[in-house]
């Protein structure tokens, strides 16, 4: 079972540690293994048709698929993008893999996606400590970037791409020209590429970045946010602000754009019960939006796995762990629920849920299909939120560190995690002694614990072999 081989997680919820091995089961059922001599030596999967590969669904697939002890590795995946990438740097979104030829629509005819790759490739890098890689994938990152540019970037130093390129589906836009979501999607980029200059040791690849960041942090700031709604939005042709408020916005945390009072107003509105506060965290649109659902609608209202992953990922760049760790539990319930709705129904999971109550989010004829069983998507919260966000676990090779984030003792971790040879076990128990946690290892590497609601905190060197830790001794 595939479930014996990668990482086994515990958490005083049953369900939680069911849905992680179900996914990674269903994974398997879809897997197709590679050979040395096919487009993906090390194996891949699709969604929809096995010979149509997707890159933004492989963007998301990469930041689970890391915690598959490279059982299910996903660097042949994204390697195909890049060795289709045509002479003008081009990285189409989807490719007909028999064919090795791009695909174009008419919502998208130059085929451009959310340009997520050094944020995947620098999370890659910290899974499995290959500065090599880093170093071999700049060319084609660096390319990447110039033909966005080239393409995509107007007069005013924004970016300008079809709706399509968002994955918003029908999210409401009325007329917007630059898109919130792309720009800071743009600026992510650049704040990624700048920090793997950084990794390299490449003074001047780092700088080159930093100033392009800055400069699309600061036009975002300076021309997309509105100083009295206290929030950002699209522009229109003329770059006048559009307030139709929708969860793009909240990329803005992810690329660390606003300040932090900014950041303040954001997190307000997230936490507020009329905007962007449902039961089930976050809706596409805000409560408050004439274009709210409660059925979902699609993207008018609907909560959608990635962009709750996305809100809660940039959450903790502003120290909201807490918020962040109970909107992710919040929103695991919901799968749960839809999956498990009741003795006499069968259940399932989807792309896009209900903000307001359990089960998928209806949509419109005319609207986007809700995607059954997106597995691209589904394990970004079932997998990368349950590691990272609700056991807490910050893990990073080439530092030789774990950083395990825990709001209160609670009896938890994670078992027979791979950091490339070293195969390591973090578990917290209560025993007689009290609150203990148990370490095992093949090799050195340093442990740090936090327990916020405590204010414990503390740094140990963890030796090869079995140890433990008192916590009543911090």
């Amino acid at each position: 079972m595939v479930k014996d081989l990668v990482p086994r997680v515990h958490f005083y919820d049953q369900d939680f540690v069911d849905m992680y091995d179900r996914t990674w089961v269903w994974i398997d059922e879809v897997w197709h293994q590679g050979d040395k001599d096919c487009n993906f030596p090390e194996g891949y999967f699709t969604y929809g048709s096995d010979s149509i590969i997707n890159l933004f669904d492989v963007s998301m697939a990469s930041l689970y698929l890391v915690y598959s002890n490279q059982f299910h590795s996903p660097y042949s995946m994204v390697d195909f993008f890049y060795s289709m990438q045509a002479e003008d740097g081009q990285i189409a979104e989807i490719y007909d893999i028999n064919e090795k030829k791009p695909i174009f629509t008419e919502d998208n005819p130059m085929g451009v996606t959310l340009p997520l790759l050094p944020y995947v490739e620098f999370m890659f890098y910290h899974k499995i400590g290959n500065k090599k890689r880093l170093k071999d994938v700049v060319p084609y990152l660096e390319n990447y970037y110039l033909w966005l540019q080239n393409n995509f970037q107007k007069e005013n130093g924004l970016y300008s791409v079809p709706y399509a390129a968002t994955h918003m589906g029908n999210l409401p836009r009325e007329g917007a020209a630059y898109t919130v979501d792309f720009n800071c999607a743009v600026a992510l980029f650049a704040l990624y590429m700048s920090n793997i200059g950084d990794i390299l040791n490449d003074k001047e690849l780092a700088f080159r970045y930093k100033r392009i960041y800055f400069s699309i942090k600061t036009r975002v700031n300076s021309m997309m946010w509105d100083p009295e709604t206290r929030f950002y939005y699209d522009l229109d042709e003329d770059g006048k602000i559009i307030l139709n408020k929708h969860i793009g916005a909240f990329y803005s945390l992810l690329a660390e754009i606003p300040n932090d009072e900014y950041a303040s107003f954001l997190i307000e509105q997230l936490k507020d019960d009329q905007e962007f506060g449902t039961d089930n965290p976050f809706p596409t649109v805000p409560v408050s939006s004439k274009y709210f659902s409660e059925n979902g609608g699609g993207y008018t209202g609907g909560v959608v796995p990635f962009c709750t992953f996305m809100v809660v990922k940039g959450l903790t760049n502003y120290n909201s762990f807490i918020f962040a760790r109970e909107c992710a539990i919040r929103h695991m319930y919901f799968i749960l629920d839809t999956l498990h709705p009741g003795e006499d129904k069968q259940g399932d999971v989807w792309e896009i849920y209900k903000p307001l109550s359990e089960g998928p989010a209806l949509c419109p004829q005319e609207g986007p299909e809700n995607k059954k069983r997106y597995l691209p998507m589904l394990g970004l919260a079932t997998i990368t939120m349950v590691i990272e966000n609700i056991v807490g676990l910050d893990i990073s090779l080439p530092k030789k560190t774990v950083y395990w984030t825990m709001q209160n003792l609670e009896a938890m971790g994670i078992e027979d995690l791979s950091l490339k040879k070293n195969n390591i076990t973090i578990l917290s128990t209560k025993n007689t002694r009290g609150w203990e946690i148990r370490l095992e290892s093949e090799k050195l590497y340093y442990f740090t614990i936090h327990i916020l609601e405590e204010d414990k905190k503390k740094t140990l060197p963890i030796p090869s072999g079995k140890c433990s830790m008192l916590i009543d001794k911090l």
